[in-house]
């Protein structure tokens, strides 16, 4: 039998699987690693983080599976999306990643539009400008580090620096590309005509691929300390969104997932490439051979969660250690109690600005009606119900074009929350569906690695296979009512502060 790596680059940890050709998990490990915010509106981390957590997964899942190095076929590899990585001609790292939802290069954003018109931002890389992705942040390290840019040879992704430490190639798959803003969606090659605006050198780019693609095969020095053989392969792999809806059998026209991790998302698989009017979701090719997906939602969902956690919850997490129970099991049943709409409290859920439906980067959180009656549990609820609205608000334009979604699947550490699943099935008014394994967008990962190396037929056949449904969650009709008029009143009031948030954002 042969046996598959699958590797997710995540923003908080590196998590790591390896399978059988069934798709059963026989091992899995994780290593986190830190986030650093040096400045407001900043995120970066160390591409050696990555790569040192990537190597100790790999040997870790090796280890405990007792699986032969020879009988591992092939690495997928998953991760963040849009972090920019520079590296010099000897392959060196030059400088922390700028990663996805760093906000710093809102100028620059106001650059690419003078660069070149809107509209042909969309007519070819499928998405307006925006700080969070790489191109804008390529742009800032011109203007405020040129001396780093005099000596950057190679621009990558996350998960494509793990790609050169592993096997030496410098190369990325254009699922993930296509968040560069760099590429000709559509015809899923890098553009000319964008790269002349920016300023880059398509050499310092890497090779493009479809996802379940060989790109190389791992350096001798790695095989060794991995247990594993120069034999086995590395597939292009897949941004973590695109891995995840591959990991989740959403391969279909029309079918949708709602993660939610860090940040929170509806992704929507698209047969063919359609334009999404403005711009307002995000337009990329799908790690499905010549298909496509639209994805948008919150940049700060679990984010949310963590921040308000960490902050403001001392008390409860006393409790849940003294009590040995689960902090989250223990703020479940605290926030279960308190009815739809959080007793008239509302969350902005935009504290590291916000990328769609609206593309504003210097938006801020807040908590609007608060009251002498709410307490903790209704200030969690509310963070779960203003993430949820701004995801009910993507998928309504993805209605607009004509795709309606009647079943929703979930993935992400906050749809383990009974509760937050409840509010998303009341919210999108639609059944949500979760996943008997959950393991997201490293499966989606081992999955690519498994056709790429001919243990699986084809892409959609094997995510179809591998994934199951379990549990189902229904909208409750009253609920439904009630939060159409507080997603209406969480609409107006964008537009009411937005100004003022810019004028807060300027002080």
């Amino acid at each position: 039998m042969k046996y598959l790596i699958g590797i997710d680059c995540g923003t908080s940890a590196t998590k790591t699987i390896l399978i059988d050709s069934s798709g059963k998990v026989l091992a899995e490990a994780s290593a986190d690693y830190p986030l650093y915010k040096p400045n407001n509106g900043w995120a970066e981390q160390d591409p050696e983080d990555w790569a040192n957590a990537a190597i100790s997964t790999v040997q870790a899942v090796v280890k405990k599976s007792g699986v032969a190095g020879e009988d591992v076929a092939g690495i997928g590899i998953s991760g963040q999306m849009h972090g920019l990585v520079m590296l010099d001609k000897g392959g060196n790292v030059l400088a922390p990643s700028i990663i996805w939802c760093d906000q710093r290069s809102h100028e620059q954003v106001y650059e690419m539009e003078r660069l070149m018109p809107y509209e042909k931002w969309l007519e070819i890389t499928a998405n307006p400008p925006m700080a969070a992705w790489t191109a804008a942040k390529y742009l800032w390290v011109r203007d405020n580090q040129p001396e780093i840019l005099e000596k950057c040879r190679h621009i990558l992704l996350p998960k494509d620096y793990i790609r050169y430490v592993l096997t030496g190639v410098f190369a990325t798959d254009v699922s993930d590309a296509s968040g560069m803003q760099m590429m000709d969606v559509s015809h899923r090659c890098w553009s000319d005509e964008v790269l002349k605006c920016l300023g880059v050198n398509e050499s310092c780019l890497g090779t493009l691929y479809e996802s379940q693609e060989v790109t190389g095969y791992l350096l001798p020095e790695i095989a060794e300390k991995c247990g594993l053989t120069t034999g086995t392969a590395v597939v292009a792999g897949a941004a973590d969104n695109a891995g995840a809806a591959i990991g989740s059998g959403i391969v279909d026209d029309g079918d949708a997932i709602t993660s939610l991790g860090t940040s929170g998302l509806i992704y929507t698989h698209l047969d063919e490439y359609r334009p999404i009017k403005d711009g307002a979701l995000h337009l990329c090719c799908s790690s499905v051979p010549g298909c496509y997906f639209t994805m948008g939602g919150p940049q700060a969902a679990g984010l949310s969660v963590e921040w308000f956690k960490d902050n403001f919850c001392r008390g409860l997490m006393e409790e849940a250690k003294a009590s040995g129970r689960d902090f989250y099991e223990l703020m479940t049943e605290k926030v279960s109690k308190v009815p739809a709409g959080s007793e008239h409290l509302i969350y902005m859920p935009y504290l590291m600005g916000e990328r769609t439906p609206h593309f504003e980067p210097k938006m801020r959180g807040a908590f609007v009606g608060l009251n002498a009656i709410h307490r903790q549990e209704h200030m969690i609820r509310s963070i779960y119900e203003g993430l949820t609205y701004l995801l009910g608000d993507c998928n309504d334009i993805l209605a607009e074009t004509g795709t309606h979604v009647t079943k929703m699947r979930v993935c992400g550490g906050g749809s383990k929350s009974e509760v937050w699943r409840q509010i998303m099935a009341d919210v999108y008014d639609c059944e949500i569906v979760t996943l008997k394994k959950e393991e997201g967008p490293a499966m989606g990962a081992a999955i690519l690695a498994g056709v790429g190396t001919g243990v699986f037929p084809n892409v959609r056949d094997a995510s179809k296979r591998i994934s199951e449904a379990k549990d189902h969650v229904y909208p409750i009709r009253d609920n439904v009512e009630i939060y159409k008029k507080y997603r209406e009143l969480f609409r107006s009031l964008y537009g009411h502060m937005r100004e003022d948030f810019m004028a807060l954002y300027d002080l």
